[in-house]
């Protein structure tokens, strides 16, 4: 894993990311070169090849990215992974052409832009053919060893069984201490050599630390002779932290969040995210104009009720403030007064309202609550009173939740499906903690571009 801004990505995605940009910047230079070729015009193609290229590459990196190509937890098999790379391209050749369109300097001449498309097309589905049957090896992973075989150790097993979310590392064993219940079913290793001679026997690059009981077996002697010799130690928490995106609930202690890095919060950091709401939220407005006037000529000529719905949300430091939304369910949804989830298949939205959410055009109004500060463009989406109160007292940290500003999407939105439960938003707090934790503008940008992508595939909205 490589962190960026504290947020773990894959190696192999870095390195996917890298060879993909330099073959779209080729692309274009080979384009160019055939569609000139014996001619000086290449030597002193106009407007400066470079950065057209770079163009090239940028967009339609970022048309991939909407269609989630980048997603560490992909289970498409080879084939629905060429499709999205088709996908994306095509996404991509839009985009450039509206910008083409707009910027007629950056712009690739016909010749030239097919010949680097198709040369694009033919080399990323090759490198990408390769890379899905790589992902799928084991050769590479990095060799993980577990101390302990207890319920802890058990927790890896149970949440991390699918062959995707083991991706990049392999479990060589679980090591049992004196005193310690054996609840992990199979590669138990006896602690009958030190922990330097089990890694080197069975070339470990990290321990993992899952004993039950650190006061009465935590080697620790030994855990500093490994770690002093070049093997990666890292405790349970951290190793899920990492590999699922998440801060997992139910085996964290509060002093993991006393003494983990994260958790800050400077006056530079602030601003930043501010100026960065301001500007996402206006981009956003101007873009997203045309679906705002459909959807309020569609609501109002749907029962001529109300065009906005407004409703009591909690928002940073546990302030209430109201959320305004396009309004997507009957004028008498909640007539008896009591609050209810949003379900799958829920009477009460309308024909309309099934439409804008499917599509998340009911939160572009959430766009003035960002700009009046309420909320942020990236965050954990805000919730009603009465479900913050009723949370709080049934899973631990929830309250932890609103140490920042709520946002119109957030990590949760894009890593869990839409929940209605009290189940889901204990899966989603996990999420959510893990933004709080590790917030940067460049987490933003990730969740924002994973948004857009999700919006394309029609994922996440009920």
């Amino acid at each position: 894993m490589v962190r960026v801004f504290r947020h773990y990505i894959p190696t192999a995605f870095v390195l996917l990311g890298v060879i993909e940009a330099l073959i779209l910047i080729l692309s274009v230079y080979l384009g160019v070169s055939l569609r000139f070729w014996g001619s000086e015009t290449a030597l002193n193609y106009d407007g400066g090849l470079f950065g057209k290229a770079l163009l090239f590459s940028i967009v339609m990196l970022s048309a991939m990215t909407f269609m989630g190509l980048y997603q560490r937890h992909m289970r498409e098999g080879v084939e629905g992974v060429l499709i999205r790379v088709a996908a994306g391209l095509a996404l991509g050749l839009v985009l450039l052409s509206i910008v083409y369109y707009v910027f007629p300097s950056a712009t690739l001449g016909r010749g030239e832009f097919a010949l680097a498309s198709f040369f694009a097309l033919t080399c990323i589905l090759a490198v990408r053919f390769v890379f899905v049957r790589y992902l799928d090896d084991d050769t590479g992973n990095r060799r993980i060893l577990v101390l302990g075989v207890g319920s802890r150790a058990k927790v890896i097993n149970d949440l991390l069984r699918r062959k995707t979310d083991q991706r990049g590392f392999t479990i060589v064993g679980y090591v049992k201490f004196p005193g310690e219940q054996v609840k992990v079913e199979q590669n138990v290793i006896p602690h009958d050599l030190t922990l330097l001679e089990l890694s080197l026997k069975y070339q470990v690059d990290e321990i993992v630390v899952a004993i039950e009981d650190r006061r009465k077996s935590f080697p620790m002697h030994e855990i500093v002779d490994c770690r002093m010799s070049g093997v990666d130690v890292v405790d349970l928490l951290t190793f899920f932290e990492r590999q699922t995106g998440k801060v997992m609930i139910d085996i964290l202690n509060p002093s993991w969040l006393v003494f983990s890095d994260g958790f800050k919060y400077g006056v530079l950091r602030v601003y930043s995210k501010r100026a960065f709401d301001i500007v996402a939220s206006l981009l956003l407005l101007l873009v997203s104009l045309p679906a705002i006037l459909i959807a309020v000529i569609a609501i109002f000529l749907e029962d001529r009720g109300p065009i906005l719905y407004r409703q009591v949300r909690v928002g940073e430091n546990w302030k209430l403030f109201q959320v305004l939304k396009f309004r997507s369910m009957r004028v008498d949804a909640e007539g008896d007064g009591k609050a209810q989830w949003a379900s799958k298949n829920d009477s009460r939205i309308t024909r309309v309202g099934g439409i804008i959410r499917k599509l998340r055009v009911d939160e572009l109004p959430q766009i003035i609550n960002v700009l009046r500060g309420d909320m942020s463009f990236v965050g954990p989406r805000p919730e009603r009173p009465v479900f913050v109160e009723q949370l709080s007292e049934s899973i631990d940290y929830y309250s932890e939740r609103h140490r920042v500003k709520p946002g119109i999407t957030g990590w949760a939105q894009i890593c869990y499906p839409y929940g209605d439960s009290e189940k889901d938003a204990y899966e989603k707090l996990q999420f959510d903690l893990y933004y709080v934790k590790n917030y940067s503008l460049f987490l933003d940008l990730v969740i924002l571009f994973q948004t857009a992508g999700a919006v394309l595939w029609g994922k996440g909205g009920r």
